[in-house]
């Protein structure tokens, strides 16, 4: 009981403090919520998990199985990324990979369009040897030949940005500056990167200055604590109140997910991070 009250005194002392702090600064926009369906859809029945997002402010959902589009939908949430096409690790740094790649996203396109989805996610592929500058050029091809296609439909493209040193070896758009290059050289404003801020923490820190120098090259955020992947709480290395307000104070009009492994009860964890992000 000790515990849990000290909690509740530490969050309350951090939302009077995240106040303070948007008085007295020049806050642009208030941050917009989602959450990964997969971290938090295994916890809690579809609906009640749905109503409580809605109850807790929440704007909408991530990664949701294509099932569950029309509860959420008439739960309140809106649907806010899906993945454009398949294989994380076979992705579009492979010139064989693009016919496949550009069918599965035009698809996913017409689907997004249709249901009102902002983002799809799209990936890198694993180096399996290739030289970076030559992953920089054929990741923008590929993007390319759909970049098009995304103006047109309304929908932005988000290159994901992964850790290579834990959760996903060998894979190639693991730096933003990798990442930023590819952006630059599709020349879209509907091909952005998706910053993981958990993933880009592992791989280059400097968290805070490389999201306000490439603010305009990225399309989404997503969060989780450092080390663990779990709750941002005072357990990891991230200070996500500062974080969120580095972004807030940008011209940035999108997303942050939520997309932590809950080690706590994920109800608990998904409102206080709400709070905290909450700027």
């Amino acid at each position: 009981m000790k515990d849990i009250t000290l909690c509740k005194l530490k969050l309350t002392s951090l939302m009077i403090q995240q106040k303070s702090d948007r008085e007295n600064s020049n806050v642009a926009n208030k941050i917009k919520q989602s959450i990964a369906w997969w971290c938090f859809g295994r916890h809690l029945e579809a609906n009640a998990l749905i109503s409580e997002l809605s109850r807790i402010g929440y704007a909408g959902v991530e990664m949701c199985p294509q099932e569950l589009w029309g509860q959420v939908r008439d739960g309140g949430q809106k649907i806010i990324t899906q993945s454009g096409h398949a294989s994380l690790g076979d992705g579009l740094n492979k010139v064989e990979n693009h016919d496949r790649i550009e069918r599965e996203i035009n698809e996913n396109l017409a689907l997004a369009q249709k249901w009102e989805i902002p983002a799809l996610i799209v990936f890198s592929g694993n180096r399996n040897g290739l030289p970076d500058d030559r992953g920089i050029e054929t990741t923008a091809q590929g993007l390319s030949r759909v970049a098009k296609a995304a103006e047109d439909a309304g929908v932005t493209l988000v290159l994901e940005l992964l850790n290579s040193k834990v959760d996903h070896p060998d894979y190639q758009c693991d730096h933003t500056d990798w990442g930023v290059k590819v952006i630059q050289a599709v020349n879209s404003p509907n091909v952005k990167l998706l910053y993981d801020i958990y993933h880009m923490q592992i791989m280059e820190g400097d968290v805070i200055r490389t999201i306000k120098n490439n603010i305009d090259y990225i399309g989404h955020f997503h969060t989780a604590g450092n080390p663990g992947r779990n709750e941002l709480d005072e357990s990891q290395e991230l200070y996500y109140p500062a974080i969120m307000q580095a972004i807030a104070v940008t011209n940035y009009s999108g997303y942050v997910g939520q997309e932590f492994s809950p080690l706590k009860d994920a109800l608990t964890s998904l409102e206080a991070a709400y709070h905290i992000c909450d700027v």
